[in-house]
């Protein structure tokens, strides 16, 4: 059974970082693709308004965070696609140091 994780981040305010963001997303590097999916991350999909950002990942049971983090932390590449991204993402107010994407309260869902 799959799992549905939500997070959220916002981009600086800044109308051409925002569009090179885009950019970037819309040819993510295939070492980063094969990165998140190695990780257990079935689909993934950002959404963008204004400057705020929402992300839906659907995981598969191997899936975890802490996994996900040190396997990040050794690959050379995803720390420089994470670097370079960090030129686009500003913190949200309640982050801690060095936190990026943050997990999203679900307050509803529609029951059949």
């Amino acid at each position: 059974m799959n799992r549905r994780f939500c997070l959220t981040l916002d981009l600086k305010d800044d109308p051409k970082l925002i569009e090179e963001y885009k950019r970037y997303h819309q040819e993510v590097w295939p070492e980063i693709v094969q990165s998140i999916k190695e990780s257990g991350i079935e689909d993934m999909e950002i959404y963008l308004r204004g400057t705020r950002m929402f992300m839906i990942m659907e995981v598969n049971q191997h899936f975890s965070f802490e996994a996900k983090a040190i396997a990040d932390q050794s690959n050379p590449k995803v720390q420089e696609w994470e670097n370079l991204m960090w030129r686009f993402q500003k913190p949200l107010a309640d982050a801690k140091p060095g936190e990026k994407w943050l997990l999203m309260e679900r307050v509803f869902k529609l029951e059949s």
